[in-house]
């Protein structure tokens, strides 16, 4: 932020002038030997904010990079765990594929348009996935996989800067 504000001081060294001698507002003059160590310490102060900005441009595209992969991380773990528990809860293909859907949020009739298939076949098969899954709903089936993921450690913490 420091670095900011002198660049910006520095910036308005030189348009102010600029518009005073444009406009004939000259005080006192100075020595040339003062406005040229002010010109190169203002023209010093905009290189090194140059620098430094562009040094925070490429530490703030790292950490994006960074968040980019723990988010690629943590979506592979989720697929991961929604395997396991199908898995485990010896889905059926099909079975799978409405639990799928249903975890996004698609409707029965939805679900059944996608699949090509009555609602009442959707019904029928997600009733078994909330038996399988011991579950009364698909509010509680959804938390299943919530709970899961936040037990366990997928991405490692954020190390303190």
């Amino acid at each position: 932020m420091l670095v900011l504000f002198v660049q910006a001081l520095c910036a308005l060294f030189f348009v102010s002038d600029i518009l005073l001698t444009v406009i004939g507002i000259r005080t006192t003059p100075i020595s040339w030997q003062s406005r040229e160590l002010l010109e190169i310490g203002a023209a010093l102060g905009l290189v090194l904010g140059s620098i430094l900005g562009a040094v925070a441009l490429k530490r703030s595209q790292v950490r994006q990079r960074e968040a980019e992969d723990k988010l690629r991380v943590a979506s592979g773990a989720f697929w991961d765990v929604i395997n396991e528990k199908f898995d485990d809860w010896g889905l059926t293909p099909a079975e799978r594929d409405v639990a799928l859907f249903s975890i996004k949020g698609m409707s029965t009739g939805q679900i059944a348009e996608l699949r090509d298939t009555s609602e009442g076949t959707v019904k029928a098969q997600t009733n078994a996935i909330y038996r399988k899954a011991g579950v009364s709903g698909r509010t509680q089936l959804l938390s299943v996989f919530i709970e899961d993921l936040m037990s366990e450690k997928l991405v490692e913490p954020a190390a303190a800067e």
